[in-house]
């Protein structure tokens, strides 16, 4: 069979590509372009690409940027990404740019390279991020796995994550999705050093943690209404008031608790997916709260009237 002959889309497709990864490209994605076998070797017989690892080429140079390395090492070792302090310095919170590059992996199989430093764990979509075309570990996951064998950076971290912010001007820290990754990382190493350097962010650890929760069980305590269960854990979403043998939940809301346009609408999917799940949901403000807690009251009496369980399947509220 004749070989499919080159056209001037195919090669722009592959220069689009090239300057997306920062001028590196994979034997695997040139296949998927179109490009055979024996085209990738004359190509790189003719120093259009030159190899830089095995199945992994610059395009047409050899003077690569620090990104256009770690693109490469990405690549190297797919499915990879850049994690630990190599992630650290592509959102901005590490003082010096690493020497080498950390790489996170799903399984150890096939990915012993000596150039890199590679690591092995499961990451979910919520691990992992686009930072400048190069796949990477979420900010939270970063302070995670840094969290798990140098504790003492994690404070400067944090305070170098509060002022970041994204294209739209939006602060990308968010304690929510902290608190998320902790909920389903409980055996990670960096778990207990990371929930302890977020205390700052969290001044009150009670089973309450804000002074609204506190007010709004205070206000329930004055009625017949059953008491819910407080930072009760559904999965890995955390909810602030819910009633299981009800499956109706309380979530209230502060700026100081969202803090962030993108927190806003995390909720907001979050909220979906509970509902999904039969869980139904009230959002309540601070100023609702305050200004018209008898409403308030009784909207939740509603609902719970209308999601009252069969008596044979009750249980206790609390968690």
């Amino acid at each position: 069979m004749r070989a499919k002959r080159r056209t001037v889309a195919d090669d722009e497709a592959l220069a689009e590509l090239a300057t997306e990864q920062h001028g590196i490209v994979s034997t695997r994605q040139l296949r998927a372009l179109g490009y055979s076998t024996s085209s990738i070797d004359r190509w790189a017989q003719a120093g259009r690409l030159r190899r830089i690892h095995r199945g992994v080429y610059a395009v047409g140079h050899e003077k690569l940027s620090w990104e256009g390395r770690c693109m490469g090492a990405v690549l190297a070792c797919a499915p990879a990404v850049a994690s630990h302090w190599t992630a650290a310095w592509l959102w901005g919170l590490a003082r010096y740019r690493p020497s080498h590059f950390d790489l996170t992996v799903p399984t150890r199989r096939g990915h012993r390279r000596r150039e890199f430093f590679v690591h092995y764990a499961p990451l979910t979509a919520a691990d992992v991020a686009d930072l400048d075309g190069i796949p990477a570990t979420s900010l939270e996951r970063t302070d995670l796995d840094i969290a798990a064998r140098w504790p003492n950076s994690l404070a400067s971290l944090l305070e170098r994550a509060e002022g970041l912010k994204d294209d739209d001007r939006r602060a990308l820290f968010d304690l929510r999705r902290f608190e998320s990754l902790l909920a389903r990382t409980k055996h990670h190493p960096g778990h207990e050093p990371l929930t302890t350097a977020l205390r700052a962010y969290r001044p009150d650890l009670a089973v309450t943690r804000s002074n609204l929760e506190r007010a709004f069980r205070d206000l329930l305590r004055a009625t017949p209404l059953p008491l819910p269960g407080h930072n009760y854990f559904v999965g890995s979403y955390e909810l602030d008031c819910y009633w299981p043998d009800h499956r109706f939940c309380v979530e209230l809301d502060t700026f100081g608790t969202h803090g962030s346009r993108r927190s806003f609408e995390e909720d907001r999917r979050r909220e979906r997916e509970l509902r999904r799940l039969g869980i139904e949901v009230e959002r309540v403000t601070d100023l609702q709260l305050a200004r018209e807690p008898d409403e308030v009251l009784a909207a939740v009496a509603e609902a719970l009237r209308q999601r009252a369980p069969h008596p044979s399947h009750r249980r206790s509220p609390h968690p």
